[in-house]
This record gives structure tokens, sequence and C-alpha cells, in this order.
């Protein structure tokens, strides 16, 4: 029932869906529908609540619950949003599958754990799936649906078409891999942009803006095979010019970078400094969407107080760094 349980209720509940929310910690449960309902009003007032219904029609397709096996009656389709423990997770699908049949969906939010790992102690693996969110998956719809080795494809397309219908965007790995796929795209960013700031080649704040006002800016349309399919006349014709010093450069690239203690504090001090001009950035979109007339009083409330959320965390952090 945190950020990432009570995220996908308000997704799932945004295309009709009855959802019951369990948690170990009594009153958690509660506490989460309480949030939500607190959410889903904010959503409307500002005129983003996902789907046909209203917030109250919403809310009340949710409920808590103390007991697992109440919680459990007439589920087809499990979502697990535990904390990454590989042995919490272990021991939950392992409770779970006692309490329902062989056709519910048995579904991990993990962002890291491998399927194989995750449903290591459940009998009947063909039900077992990785349905990994971006966070927050009610903003952001990406959804990395990953199967075991032993899923069965009914269970893959099934998840994939509830995936869509509440309005994510599911990409289906046709094996388990260690990172998935965005963490592996994503710290191969990571990796190179570190090496560079490493080798002095560019520091901190252009590493950034080379994503932020150029990569960023095209991949937030189209993809890298999209991008290179259309930067040519076709992909075969990318190839023919660039793909012999693709080659060259990619060869160049050192080795994983160690992370070391001594360069993430030195980039970190850095980091802090430039991470300040991006709040002020924010800070001021915040502020033209403040002084929008027909924007509601409390919409404005809320983001002013994620405004000062952001900057008490950000100055709280960098005061002890």
């Amino acid at each position: 029932s945190g950020l990432i349980g009570r995220s996908w209720t308000m997704v799932f509940i945004s295309a009709g869906y009855r959802v019951k929310i369990y948690d170990v910690q009594t009153g958690q449960a509660t506490r989460a529908v309480e949030e939500i309902s607190k959410q889903l009003k904010e959503l409307e007032e500002a005129g983003m609540l996902r789907g046909s219904l209203s917030a109250q029609e919403q809310t009340s397709l949710i409920s808590s619950q103390e007991d697992l096996g109440q919680t459990l009656e007439g589920a087809f389709f499990i979502q697990e949003c535990v904390f990454e423990d590989l042995t919490a997770k272990q021991g939950i699908f392992h409770n779970l599958e006692s309490h329902v049949g062989e056709d519910v969906i048995l579904s991990s939010s993990t962002s890291c754990l491998l399927p194989t790992d995750v449903f290591l102690q459940v009998t009947h693996k063909k039900r077992c799936i990785v349905s990994h969110p971006v966070n927050p998956p009610y903003y952001v719809k990406l959804v990395e649906l990953v199967p075991h080795p032993e899923t069965d494809a009914a269970v893959m397309e099934g998840t994939y078409s509830l995936m869509k219908e509440v309005g994510q965007s599911p990409v289906r790995l046709r094996r388990e891999i260690d990172g998935f796929a965005l963490n592996r795209i994503q710290y191969a960013i990571i990796a190179e942009a570190w090496r560079l700031v490493k080798d002095g080649v560019l520091s901190v704040a252009d590493v950034d803006l080379v994503m932020s006002e150029g990569l960023g800016m095209r991949y937030a349309f189209i993809g890298p095979m999209e991008t290179i399919h259309l930067n040519a006349e076709g992909l075969e014709q990318y190839m023919q010019r660039y793909g012999e010093g693709m080659k060259r450069v990619l060869s160049s690239f050192g080795p994983v970078p160690e992370f070391s203690e001594e360069d993430v504090k030195k980039i970190n001090q850095v980091s802090c400094i430039t991470s300040s001009s991006f709040l002020v950035r924010i800070a001021f979109l915040f502020m033209s969407f403040y002084t929008r007339p027909n924007i509601k009083v409390p919409s404005k409330v809320a983001a002013a107080s994620v405004v000062f959320f952001f900057f008490t965390l950000y100055w709280r952090y960098c005061s002890k760094n």
C-alpha cells in the first residue's frame, strides 16, 4: 500500500476495476485508501483525472482489507508491490499460492529481481509474471512485462491486454534478463555519462545538457530505432553511412565504472549545485501554473506544497553533503 501500490490502484480503478488493498501493517491499507481518495479529488479539480468515472466513483471501487483470504476472494489478477527484498517477495508469493486457484495471475512489481528468483517457491509458475512499472505509474505509462521461463503464453497476452485496457503502455520481453530493458538502457547511458565526467571530457552540467537539450528532446517522442530510421532514407541507409563510425566510437568506450566513493562525492557536490538551477526552473513552471486564472485554489495549494517540499528536501540533503 506504499507509493507503487497506491499508483497501481489508481491505474486499475481508472478503468473501472475493483481493487482490494492488503498490507501486513494494521491500518496501512485504510490510510492508503484515504490518500488515494485525496489524490483523485485533486486530480479531478486539476482536470487530470484518468478514465471516464468521477473521483468519487473511482474511490468507491477501492476497499482496504486486514485479512489476506478475504482480500483474494474473487481476484483474477494480483499485483505485488513490496519493497525490493527477495526473501520477502518469495515468501509472499508462496503464501499467495495457497489462497488462490491456478488460473489467477501472480504479478510482481519488482524493478530488478529476476522472475526465476522471485517465483522460486511458487509451484505453478506458469501463471507468474513481472509487471515492472516506471515510477510514478499513474503518469509514466510504460510497463515492462517479464516472463518466468515457465510462464504460459496466455498469461503474457492476458497481462498485456489488461495493461492496455487500463491505459498503460506495456512492452513484452521474450525472456528474462538482468535489469530488464529500461534499466539496461538507462545504465548504459549513466555509465558513459559517468566516464565522460570522470575523464574530464565534460562537466556534470554539460553532460546533463546533452540529454535534456539534445537526446532527451528527441527520445521523448521517438525511440532510438525510429530515430535512426528517420535520420536517413531508412535504417539500411543509416547503417551504410554511420555504421563504421558507430563501431569505432563504441570500441573506444571504457570499462564499467567503479563508482568509487571518491568519485561519487565529487560528482555529488557538483550535482547539488546544478540541481538547484533545475529546481528553480521547476519553481517557475509551477508559478506559471499557479497564476493561471482557470486553475482552482486547491490545485494551486497542492502545486505550492510540491515546490516547497522539493526545495526543503533538496537543501536538507545538500546541507548534509
